[in-house]
C-alpha cells in the first residue's frame, strides 16, 4: 500500500509503498476513504513534543482522523465484520483499565495515539490498523460520508469533549475562542450548537468570516486590537464564561485566561510549539482571587461518540461545513508545510489514496 511516512523532522513526508497491515486478534484493518490533515500532524512533522516525552518517532506513518471500510477482522473481534463503515478516534484505549471502564478511554493508562506512536501507524495510507477495535472503532451512521466523519475527527471531537464534558457550559453563556484554525472553528460551531454566545478571535479576516458562518456572534481581529482581553470583556459584558485557547502559543493562552469573568473557565485545546516547549506563565494570583478554572482536554472517549453522532444525524452540528478542501495523499507534504504560515482555512481532508 501507499503511505506518507515521516523520515526526517521538518522535511517533506515520503510517499512510499509498504506492506499492507494484518489485523491483530483484537484489531481490524480499514481501507482508508478519508483522513483529515490536522495541526497535530504538523506538530509531529516538526518534531515537537520531546519536552512532554511525546515526540513522534521517525519512520512513523502520520494521520489520525480516518474513516473507511473494514477489510480484515481479527479472530477476537465481535462487533465488526468486513464491509462495515467505521471511524477511528485518535486516542485508542485498551478498554480494560479503570479509566476505560469509567468512560475515560481518551486517557487510558496503556492507550495509544493513532499516527503518533510506533505501535499505532497512522492513516495517511491506503489502509490503517485499528487495535482493540471492539472498544475503539465507531460505526458510521447511515448517510454519513467518510468525508463528514473525517471532518468530525480529532479537532471537532476534541472541541466537543472539551466544551460538552470538561467545561461547565450553560446555554446563553459567552464562549471566547482564541485561534480559528480547525480546532478553533470546530469550537465555535460546537459552542453555538450547545446554545452559547460566541466571540471568535484570530489575525485572519478570512478565518473570522468562516467563524461567523459557523455561529460566531462577535469577532475580534487581534492584529487590529491593542488589548485583546479587554476587547473580549467589552463584547461579552464583563468577560467570557468559558474561553478556549485553540492555538497553543503563549499569547493566546494568556489572552484566554485574561478575558474571563470571575469564576470563568479556561479550556486548553491547543498544543504548544518549540517556542513554549510546554510551559506558559500565567497570572496565578489573579486566577486564584477570581476563582478561575484551568481545564485541559484531550480528544474524546470512544464511548461518548454516540451523543455527537446523534447531533450530527439530527442536523444540530455539521462538521462537513468545516471541510474546505479535498486533496490526494501525494499533496499531504505540501498541505502540512502550508500550516507553518497558517496558510490553511478550515479542515482539509485526504480523499484520494
Amino acid at each position: 500500500m501507499r503511505a506518507a511516512v515521516l523520515r526526517e523532522y521538518g522535511e517533506p513526508l515520503e510517499i512510499e509503498t509498504i506492506p499492507d497491515p494484518d489485523p491483530d486478534a483484537h484489531g481490524v484493518v480499514v481501507r482508508t476513504e478519508a483522513c483529515g490533515i490536522c495541526r497535530s500532524d504538523w506538530h509531529a512533522w516538526q518534531g515537537h513534543g520531546e519536552w512532554a516525552d511525546d515526540r513522534v518517532p521517525t519512520g512513523q506513518i502520520l494521520g489520525h482522523e480516518p474513516a473507511g471500510t473494514v477489510v480484515a477482522v481479527g479472530d477476537s473481534v465481535e462487533r465488526f465484520a468486513e464491509g462495515d463503515r467505521i471511524a477511528v478516534p485518535f486516542n485508542l484505549g485498551r478498554g480494560d483499565c479503570e479509566n476505560c471502564r469509567n468512560g475515560r478511554g481518551n486517557v487510558c493508562e496503556d492507550g495509544l495515539a493513532l499516527g503518533f506512536e510506533r505501535d499505532a501507524p497512522g492513516a495517511f495510507a491506503e489502509q490503517v490498523h485499528v487495535p482493540y477495535a471492539d472498544y475503539n472503532a465507531v460505526e458510521l451512521p447511515a448517510g454519513v460520508s467518510p468525508v463528514e466523519m473525517a471532518g468530525l475527527g480529532c479537532r471537532f471531537a476534541t472541541a466537543y469533549h472539551g466544551l460538552a464534558h470538561r467545561a461547565d457550559l450553560t446555554p446563553g453563556d459567552w464562549v471566547a475562542v482564541h485561534g480559528c484554525g480547525g480546532v478553533g472553528l470546530s469550537a465555535v460551531h460546537v459552542a453555538d450548537a450547545l446554545g452559547a454566545t460566541v466571540v471568535a478571535v484570530d489575525l485572519d479576516d478570512e478565518k473570522l468570516a468562516k467563524a461567523r458562518d459557523l455561529g460566531a456572534d462577535e469577532t475580534v481581529n487581534a492584529e487590529r486590537v491593542v488589548d485583546v482581553p479587554a476587547r473580549v470583556q467589552r463584547a461579552t459584558g464583563g468577560g467570557a464564561h468559558v474561553s478556549v485557547d485553540a492555538l497553543g502559543v503563549a499569547e493566546t493562552c494568556r489572552n484566554s485566561v485574561a478575558c474571563l469573568r470571575k469564576r470563568g473557565q479556561h479550556l486548553q485545546l491547543g498544543l504548544t510549539t518549540d517556542e513554549e516547549r510546554g510551559e506558559v506563565s500565567l497570572p496565578t494570583d489573579a486566577m486564584t482571587m477570581n476563582e478561575v478554572t484551568f481545564l485541559g482536554s484531550r480528544g474524546m472517549p470512544p464511548t461518548r461518540y454516540g451523543e455527537l453522532l446523534r447531533m450530527l444525524e439530527g442536523g444540530v452540528v455539521s462538521p462537513a461545513e468545516l471541510v474546505t478542501n479535498e486533496v490526494a495523499l501525494a499533496d499531504v507534504p505540501d498541505r502540512l508545510a502550508a500550516m507553518s504560515d497558517y496558510g490553511t482555512v478550515g479542515i482539509e481532508v485526504v480523499t484520494e489514496f
